[in-house]
């Protein structure tokens, strides 16, 4: 896994996911733009374009953050209750905020995603298992309780159709003017950055990282509310996208070990190039139309977490 080629991949994906689409627009028309052509791309495509590359690179080191702090390679948003929680949230404001601004709705969203994924931390410090795989079920399990809660109460409040909107990813609304709250994404990612060490140390264990002099509870606090606000941000804007989190970690770090601050700029550069993969075939395989990211990422995710489920003990994980 050499970056080099992980960039050289990234931008080719680019130029395609720009040039796919209804309208025809090839890269020979860049010499010489038509009006609504040049009006297509700086509308629709290139914003969706910046909405996916956000998205998969925002989301992948959620997931390598969560791995790293909960030392479990198979926890993520996904199997931790977060997007749920944040879904959950959004119903909330909803309800009771009918009037709520799209940044009103995130902040509610990003309340109860922390407040979901800090009780899931509770939940892994009074259960105990051996084999690491029962973490994640029971994250899903709490997940599937929280899903249906907001289901429920859904129905009740006929929000159902409101919810469904959040249910799948849909990168084909990302539009100038509904995609730019994703930039609250890129400060975060660069705090995750600049505290990547301190996050590889919390992930030895409270014990070993207060005799380094490490704040243990305020660093792994500081990760878990990066997670919190990014993919409350990224559900609100694009929806949810499943595994994303759970599958590009574990695959960097077959090739580069556990080291966070190293494996952050794989992670992000194998996060985008798989979200502009499945973007891509979702477009074509039944083009004029498309299908949803969720579905999409859904599908191949789900491949390839059963694959390293069967597989665990041969990569170490």
């Amino acid at each position: 896994m050499k970056r080099r080629y992980l960039v050289i991949i990234l931008i080719i994906l680019s130029i395609t996911s720009v040039f796919i689409g209804v309208k025809d627009i090839t890269p020979l028309h860049l010499l010489q733009l038509q009006d609504d052509q040049t009006q297509v791309l700086l509308i629709s495509r290139i914003p969706r374009l910046i909405s996916i590359l956000i998205a998969g690179v925002s989301m992948s080191i959620c997931g390598l953050i969560m791995q790293q702090l909960t030392r479990n390679k198979f926890v993520s948003p996904t199997t931790a209750g977060t997007m749920d929680s944040a879904r959950f949230g959004i119903l909330v404001s909803l309800m009771l905020f009918t009037s709520a601004s799209p940044l009103q709705k995130v902040a509610v969203a990003f309340v109860f995603a922390l407040v979901g994924t800090l009780l899931f931390m509770k939940i892994l410090e009074k259960v105990k298992f051996k084999d690491p795989i029962f973490i994640p079920l029971v994250g899903l399990m709490f997940g599937n309780i929280v899903s249906s809660i907001t289901t429920f109460f859904a129905y009740r409040n006929d929000l159902i159709q409101n919810m469904s909107a959040w249910l799948q990813g849909n990168f084909a609304l990302m539009i100038k003017g509904n995609y730019e709250m994703l930039y609250i994404s890129v400060p975060l990612l660069v705090i995750a950055y600049l505290f990547a060490n301190k996050f590889t140390i919390a992930g030895m264990g409270e014990e070993f990282s207060v005799n380094l002099g490490l704040k243990y509870k305020q660093v792994v606090n500081i990760g878990l509310i990066i997670v919190a606000a990014i993919t409350s941000v990224v559900i609100l804007t694009v929806g949810m996208i499943p595994f994303l989190g759970l599958i590009i970690p574990n695959i960097v770090s077959i090739f580069n070990g556990d080291n966070l601050k190293k494996n952050l700029p794989y992670t992000a550069l194998l996060g985008a190039n798989f979200v502009l993969i499945c973007d891509i075939i979702g477009r074509v395989i039944i083009y004029p139309y498309e299908i949803p990211i969720g579905l999409t990422v859904g599908v191949i995710g789900s491949a390839i977490f059963l694959y390293l489920l069967l597989r665990r003990k041969n990569y170490g994980l």
